[in-house]
């Protein structure tokens, strides 16, 4: 096939998913919404901005990369491409519209609502149409304003059909517009885990350790993980927390010094994908302090590492972790009942091997990456026919 991908090219949860593609011997270009080094093998990479992708704001020079993150700099930044990148999607769509009437793909696949859908969706293309829904493309990015409400209906009407990474983002996508004679696919955003990097130790850890892998983002509530972190502390002095993504962040500082958690903490920097299976394997839980989410892959590919998942108690979350089986959830704006779920999942060493053994299957018949491949690639030739 020759497939035209409209991504953030940076993304791991995109490459991981085009390098199947590649690997299979497809005609692979890509559209990228932000400058990254393209991936090998590619028959063609063009930079492709959108909403502003292109440029960096003001207030965001000068500033040290690690600080680049901070949550209300995170948060600003959304809320003006909230507002202004949706005026500019006839304008940046011209771009796309030439780059694929030269490919003359037989696919397009947007891997994201907003705002590579959009892109896409406005670009007038002449073939079958994929758009993938992440997390909170529906819950939090949708209703933000008008011209997002707008913009989201026309992808979902636009597109021929769509990929989520849960059973709620297919109903939410029927109740934006797509069609219901249209088919969908349910599977992994990143096309699931690959077992032979994320596997479990091979001892369980004895250590109370307890990792945040999810970085800042504007739908995590890391103020809610921090202040469950003294609470912690009283119950089980020797818990130690591993922060990814949050090395030399301004927040995450602010919070150990007001809180004197120092001891317990350790800002670990970003690292490779699939260096973090090394990270997963030192510890005995995983925290997800989520408001918006689908499937988060770092939740699928801790639990493939052992990790005991204590997640917020959001629907799609549900569809994968039953709370007090094999995995507890909370109320991510609750740092008591996070602290709660924490210390329970570091005292009861039964629930931690019960959650093990059935998460392991279930990432096996649910998320394995071959599998779920498989059901894309069939997913694409219907499409195309």
């Amino acid at each position: 096939m020759r497939l035209l991908f409209v991504a953030d090219g940076r993304s791991p949860i995109s490459r991981n998913w085009i390098r199947h593609w590649l690997d299979r011997g497809d005609e692979v270009y890509l559209a990228s919404t932000f400058s990254c080094d393209p991936l090998p093998s590619l028959a063609g990479f063009a930079a492709i901005p959108v909403a502003f992708s292109g440029y960096r704001p003001i207030w965001a020079r000068g500033v040290p990369a690690a600080g680049q993150r901070d949550a209300r700099l995170i948060r600003l930044r959304q809320a003006i491409r909230h507002w202004l990148g949706p005026l500019r999607l006839s304008q940046d769509a011209q771009g796309l519209r030439r780059w694929a009437e030269q490919v003359q793909p037989d696919l397009v696949h947007a891997m994201r609502i907003p705002y590579e859908g959009m892109l896409a969706a406005n670009a007038g293309l002449q073939v079958p149409l994929v758009v993938s829904v992440w997390g909170n493309d529906f819950t939090l990015h949708a209703p933000a304003t008008p011209l997002m409400r707008h913009h989201t209906r026309w992808t979902m009407l636009v597109a021929d059909g769509v990929h989520a990474d849960c059973e709620r983002d297919i109903r939410l996508a029927r109740q934006w517009g797509l069609d219901s004679s249209k088919p969908t696919l349910v599977a992994p955003g990143n096309g699931g885990v690959r077992r032979e990097v994320f596997f479990p130790p091979p001892q369980p850890v004895e250590e109370p350790v307890v990792l945040n892998p999810r970085g800042f983002r504007a739908y995590v509530r890391n103020d809610t993980f921090f202040r469950a972190i003294p609470l912690v502390l009283k119950e089980v002095p020797t818990a130690r927390f591993l922060c990814a993504g949050m090395a030399g962040q301004t927040e995450a500082l602010r919070w150990i010094e007001r809180l004197h958690i120092g001891h317990a903490v350790e800002l670990l920097p970003l690292r490779p994908h699939a260096e973090m299976a090394k990270l997963y394997r030192r510890a005995q839980v995983l925290v997800s302090p989520a408001v918006h989410d689908g499937t988060p892959n770092t939740l699928l590919e801790g639990m493939a590492c052992g990790c005991f998942p204590v997640a917020g108690d959001l629907e799609s979350i549900r569809e994968w972790i039953c709370d007090g089986e094999n995995g507890l959830l909370f109320d991510p704006a609750d740092p008591q009942a996070l602290a709660r779920a924490v210390i329970r999942a570091i005292q009861d060493k039964g629930l931690r091997q019960r959650a093990a053994g059935q998460n392991a299957q279930l990432i096996a018949e649910r998320a394995d990456y071959a599998r779920s491949m498989e059901r894309a690639e069939r997913f694409y030739h219907m499409l195309r026919r």
